[in-house]
């Protein structure tokens, strides 16, 4: 009986040896592709996320609608063509005593031709428009607003890619962590089976680690899908097709998280892509309340026209035996809002009422980026804490179920303790890996709330 415990145990191992490579493989498989580091995926999503793109077509849009304000100011000239044929040629009412008739009165009289045809090139040039200078300037600053956009874009693809990234990379992690686990509790599983098959356990002790190896196999397989889902994630938030496979280069040891470099003394505003872009929106609104007050002023423009006109009783307008009689003029208007109804007024003030409500807006989004900072130096603290006490927890855990084994081998402990030990270990696994995984979520946050992640 003694000599089947060795070849048994062997065998449990094998089989779970090779579930476990299959397993693996299948999934490396899976997942097998370009490796990418997290700088890399950001890299990759700034050019390929999808909010992105749009952003930077916003910035294009802005650009033409800078180039069609100018097209505005820039010389107009307009070609125009034209052929009629009078069904009725039209009569008019002269004097009668032009054909020998009593004064006073008037006789009809039928003048031109049945066709009549006219050609011209008429051209405008805006001279002053008070109300264009300043449209102009407003374009411009609009455009500058959309790049800033694009900006906000990146930062914010840049943050979730992140936060994916690293979600991920913490699952895959705790997957690994689980199987090895896995591999340990199942040789503690056959350890026990050939001592219950050979009188020297009872079936209860052999029932506590079958339990405890079910919980753990769920647990791996949970969190198998849990990696198969954060890459899923990943891959969404890079703007990747989701079947494309993919790999993470980057270990979890490579993070290096140092309390001493947080502080929560001071925050700058400025290096805020929300504030800069409230600072272009009040700049847009200055710009409002001097177009309304420049629309006030005069605006002159320059114009000239060329034409030519021909008549005839048939149809040979083109005939070049013919002659077509030209005209040329050339001036200038000016135009001078005198009066609107007071909508020039109301105009004004809604602009202005436009700017005190940005104005306000400062105080409220300096107070909250204020309020975002600290929170988010209370958080990365806390975590760093709590991530320092589960590390110890963690390795607490692994002695107390080394010892325990130590003891239950050497015939000294008891297979509940072991059982209750290797629980334990689990638990504390569990918490590590949530807690590390937290600490990374909060020092992005910090990184962002500090005005750190630029584009």
């Amino acid at each position: 009986m003694k000599k089947n415990k060795p070849t048994s145990i062997a065998a449990g191992i094998g089989l779970l040896l090779m579930t476990m490579f299959l397993f693996t493989e299948t999934y490396a498989q899976q997942n097998a592709g370009s490796a990418f580091t997290v700088q890399q995926a950001i890299d990759y999503a700034i050019k390929n996320q999808t909010n992105v793109k749009n952003a930077q077509l916003e910035t294009e849009i802005a650009q033409s609608k800078i180039n069609e304000l100018i097209g505005v100011g820039l010389p107009q000239v307009k070609g125009t063509a034209d052929i009629n044929k009078f069904i009725e040629i039209p009569t008019s009412f002269v004097p009668a005593e032009f054909f020998g008739g009593p004064a006073g009165s008037y006789a009809p009289v039928q003048f031109g031709q049945k066709y009549s045809s006219s050609v011209g090139v008429s051209a405008s040039q805006l001279l002053f428009d008070g109300s264009y200078l300043v449209g102009l300037q407003a374009s411009r600053t609009y455009a500058d607003l959309s790049r800033k956009g694009l900006q906000q874009s990146k930062i914010e693809t840049a943050v979730n890619v992140s936060k994916a990234y690293y979600f991920a990379l913490v699952a895959a992690e705790r997957l690994k962590q689980l199987e090895s686990d896995l591999v340990r509790i199942d040789k503690l599983k056959h350890d026990t089976k050939a001592l219950f098959d050979n009188g020297f356990v009872e079936k209860i002790d052999y029932d506590r680690v079958e339990l405890n190896y079910n919980l753990l196999e769920s647990a791996r397989n949970q969190t198998a899908r849990i990696v198969e889902n954060s890459y899923l994630l990943l891959k969404f938030q890079m703007g990747m097709d989701l079947k494309t496979p993919i790999t993470l280069s980057e270990e979890i040891g490579d993070l290096t998280i140092d309390p001493s470099m947080i502080s929560g003394d001071s925050v700058s505003y400025s290096g805020r892509i929300e504030y800069s872009i409230l600072e272009t929106q009040h700049r847009l609104t200055e710009l409002d309340v001097k177009k309304n007050k420049f629309s006030r002023l005069p605006s002159i423009v320059l114009f000239g026209n060329v034409s030519a006109n021909a008549s005839r009783n048939e149809f040979n307008i083109f005939n070049p035996d013919y002659r077509w009689y030209p005209t040329a003029i050339i001036g200038a208007s000016l135009s001078v809002p005198i009066f609107g109804g007071f909508q020039k007024s109301a105009q004004t003030r809604q602009a202005k009422l436009n700017q005190l409500k940005v104005e306000n807006a400062f105080f409220t989004l300096e107070q909250g980026i204020r309020l975002e900072y600290q929170n988010a130096v209370t958080a990365l603290r806390n975590n760093i804490d709590k991530l320092d006490t589960q590390k110890k927890n963690r390795e607490l855990a692994r002695e107390i179920a080394r010892i325990s084994k130590i003891k239950y081998d050497q015939g000294v402990g008891s297979n509940l303790e072991v059982v209750d030990a290797e629980g334990s270990l689990r638990e504390a696994e569990a918490n590590y890996f949530t807690a590390l995984l937290e600490t990374i979520i909060a020092r992005i946050d910090l990184d962002k709330a500090a005005g750190k992640i630029k584009y």
